[in-house]
């Protein structure tokens, strides 16, 4: 008959010495004291697991901090739960696995995560916004609140003041924002199911309004309001570049001067700074080269073609120019990014390739083999249309109201009348 193991006393864990390497006490019950070559003690339960019969260890915690006594009760309760054929491991990882959600992953803490990876797949201005909407209308009420918690009733009382408000196109994006969260938070194991799933169908859908943007017959009322007004050099120039590039208002205020290439007479706006994420090419006119000239002496030496006032050293708000065309009258009838507008609907009336104008607008061929394909072969098709489109700007500016319009100096410098 097998003697019974000698159980542990304190004096003897108090006294175990460290060895070469590791070794275990056994104190009976499937409890061990594993003492390591470093000199610190753990407890162990060991068992097999109820289903797989597997050997597991589960850490009770360390000694001295948990005494021979308190890792005997441990174990007496592991091995209850163990009788009910649980794995008490489980249990005990899935209640820590709880508290840590109710301290750690909040709403606003799984945002951060999201929006890290977010942000990389944006423009920097989306990036801001999908922030600073957050940060105003959620994380005050929500932000603290561990993301298992989050239910449809609380977002949509969250929400409802908004839609009363008229504030549609906030609500919509809010709740696809929060649904974009709740996957992430999904995807990375924190939550079993999205708790939002079509919270949308509930609110007012916004209506879907145009860009104010100026019939074509109105570019001359334009370019003698730009001609005329009193706004700043640089950004008369910031307007007139975004008309003749026919880019949108982050992109032309974000234009760097690395970015062009005078020699080739193209732009390359990086896949970064562009709305669809893939770089895009402008080929540049002799008036879009021309405005390049007329802002060098204030920004040559800057790292963007149009920097900002605070600070140079980076460039101009996206705001800007809607910003001076409020100023200028326009405010109800035009704003920046409708310039693309006129651009589009006069090159379709005078029967330019829909499909040039598209390219031209960065609007993503859903073809994209295609559109790879056709790269290069699209730049030089569009040097006449662009061409076209700018002779079309002068002409409106009857010749001497555009930045464009300029004189030779005695060094051959091209300097704006």
């Amino acid at each position: 008959m097998c003697a019974q193991a000698t159980r542990l006393s304190e004096l003897r864990v108090k006294s175990a010495k460290p060895s070469e390497k590791d070794y275990v006490l056994f104190d009976g019950a499937g409890l061990q004291l594993r003492v390591r070559s470093n000199g610190s003690k753990l407890w162990n339960f060991n068992y097999r697991h109820p289903i797989t019969k597997k050997r597991i260890n589960m850490g009770l915690g360390t000694f001295p901090e948990v005494s021979l006594a308190q890792a005997r009760k441990k174990t007496l309760d592991a091995r209850e739960v163990l009788a009910s054929g649980i794995d008490p491991k489980e249990i005990r990882d899935a209640e820590l696995q709880a508290k840590k959600a109710a301290t750690e992953h909040t709403l606003q803490n799984i945002a951060t995560s999201w929006y890290e990876l977010k942000k990389d797949a944006v423009t920097p201005a989306y990036a801001e916004d999908i922030w600073r909407s957050l940060t105003l209308h959620v994380f005050p009420d929500l932000g603290g609140t561990p993301i298992t918690s989050i239910t449809a009733p609380k977002v949509i009382s969250l929400l409802k003041p908004l839609e009363t408000k008229g504030s549609l196109e906030t609500v919509k994006r809010l709740t696809q924002r929060l649904n974009e969260i709740m996957t992430y938070g999904v995807n990375s194991g924190l939550i079993p199911a999205n708790a939002l799933t079509g919270i949308g169908s509930v609110f007012k859908k916004p209506k879907k309004k145009n860009m104010p943007a100026l019939h074509p017959d109105e570019l001359n009322e334009l370019m003698v309001a730009i001609a005329n007004s009193s706004i700043k050099r640089t950004t008369r120039c910031l307007i007139e570049w975004q008309l003749h590039t026919m880019t949108r208002p982050v992109e032309a205020a974000t234009t760097r001067w690395a970015d062009i290439d005078f020699e080739k007479r193209i732009w390359t706006i990086p896949a970064e700074r562009m709305k669809k994420r893939c770089p895009h090419t402008v080929p540049l006119t002799d008036q879009a080269l021309a405005i390049l000239e007329a802002i060098k002496p204030y920004s040559g030496h800057r790292e963007y073609v149009f920097p900002a006032d605070r600070n140079p050293h980076t460039h101009c708000n996206s705001q800007t120019a809607n910003t001076a065309l409020k100023r200028m009258g326009f405010e109800g009838r035009l704003v920046s990014h409708g310039m693309r507008s006129m651009a589009s609907t006069t090159l379709n009336e005078h029967g330019w390739e829909p499909e040039l104008i598209e390219v031209a607008l960065a609007h993503v061929d859903k073809d994209e083999v295609r559109s790879a394909y056709n790269r290069a072969d699209y730049i030089e098709r569009r040097r006449p249309m662009m061409a076209w489109w700018s002779e079309q700007i002068q002409k409106a500016a009857t010749g001497n109201l555009s930045v464009t319009a300029v004189k030779r100096t005695h060094d051959n410098t091209a300097v704006a009348r």
